[in-house]
């Protein structure tokens, strides 16, 4: 199958090499032509995991994304959400009748992407799909190297419009088996395990962060109190996916900490052992805090709040991170009332999302 992979950061990499090395015709594309330069003269990846590090031919690098997106069956976009609309404005006029865009994960990017592509101009008949987390636990080690740490054995998949979902679960699954659906975008945005492991994980490891140079918040900054916070925070998703009608299952992010159940199975462990997380991270810029926190916490916030679903500990670690950003998260701009779906009543909003715009 051919497939366009769109960025250039961990994730991007990971997926390029993996489904390059399972036998597919991978097209990358990044913008920044310069970083992409060894990639192109080199023609390959080094991918390193459980088995080892060998070297993974790529069909294409470019920072043409018209290039990239040529004939693509599927289109997966590993990158942040704070990328997607620029990307999605940058894709429009390349897309075409039958696409499918996997976007992994999404925060609800699957239709805010769409919107924009349409607002562009473009009237490709496009499947969108936002999965719970990157199909990789993964670290570039290099200009041209990533380091995959483990590999997610549960995708949850919701796709915009809900009509296509047959369709686009299908196609995801020849490069991605472990995909399976579960429902609309929404439902898709609300398995999205980012804002809820990240924001407690960085606002109670605020002070070690400033303080040092590098610090591992998955290893000494994952404490019992902070543990219990992010059980508080995800038993608040989980009710909002109830409240809504969602079924399971929810995928509670304690089974990433207590056995193999969760997205990547048996993962926390092998995540620490790895050192690759022991890191600089800029409480101002990092994506930790501009992707999920100050994206998809307040969309998790906004969708309670729709639901009439009490959600104490979103809306204080959302409260937290505005007092050091020197913003009012409530009213960011992935939230419903942002994105004027607030106003509809849940069965108008649930049939939008099945259907399209």
């Amino acid at each position: 199958m051919k497939i366009a992979i769109l960025g250039g950061g961990h994730g991007c990499y990971a997926a390029a090499a993996d489904l390059s090395e399972a036998g597919h015709h991978v097209s990358l594309w990044r913008r920044d032509g310069a970083a992409l330069q060894p990639l192109v003269e080199a023609g390959s990846i080094t991918l390193k995991d459980a088995g080892g590090q060998r070297d993974i031919p790529i069909a294409l690098a470019t920072a043409d994304i018209g290039k990239a997106l040529q004939d693509a069956e599927l289109i997966v976009f590993p990158s942040p959400a704070v990328a997607q609309e620029d990307v999605a404005r940058l894709m429009a006029p390349h897309l075409v009748d039958g696409q499918v865009v996997f976007l992994a994960p999404g925060t609800f990017g699957s239709y805010v992407m769409s919107r924009v592509v349409r607002e562009s101009g473009s009237r490709a008949d496009v499947a969108w799909a936002e999965t719970g987390t990157l199909p990789y636990l993964a670290r570039k080690h290099g200009e041209r190297e990533v380091n995959v740490t483990i590999r997610a054995v549960r995708l949850p998949t919701g796709v915009y419009p809900a009509r296509k979902g047959d369709h686009a679960v299908a196609v995801i699954r020849k490069a991605y088996p472990s995909v399976h659906g579960c429902g609309d975008a929404l439902s898709g945005a609300l398995m999205n395990a980012g804002p809820v492991i990240h924001p407690p994980l960085i606002v109670m490891n605020a002070a070690p962060l400033q303080h040092f140079e590098r610090w591992d918040i998955h290893n000494e900054g994952t404490q019992p109190a902070v543990r219990a916070v992010t059980d508080r925070l995800d038993g608040e998703r989980v009710a909002v996916r109830e409240a809504l009608g969602y079924g399971q299952p929810h995928y509670p992010l304690s089974d990433h900490y207590l056995n193999d159940q969760w997205m990547y199975g048996d993962a926390h462990k092998k995540l620490v052992k790895s050192g690759d997380w022991r890191e600089h991270i800029d409480l101002h810029a990092h994506r930790y805090v501009r992707e999920d926190t100050e994206l998809g916490l307040a969309f998790l916030a906004s969708v309670a709040r729709f639901a009439g679903v009490d959600a104490p500990v979103a809306h204080g670690l959302l409260a937290v991170v505005g007092g050091f950003l020197g913003q009012d998260l409530r009213h960011g701009r992935r939230t419903l009332e942002a994105l004027g779906l607030a106003e509809l009543g849940r069965e108008a909003l649930l049939r939008r999302l099945h259907d399209g715009e």
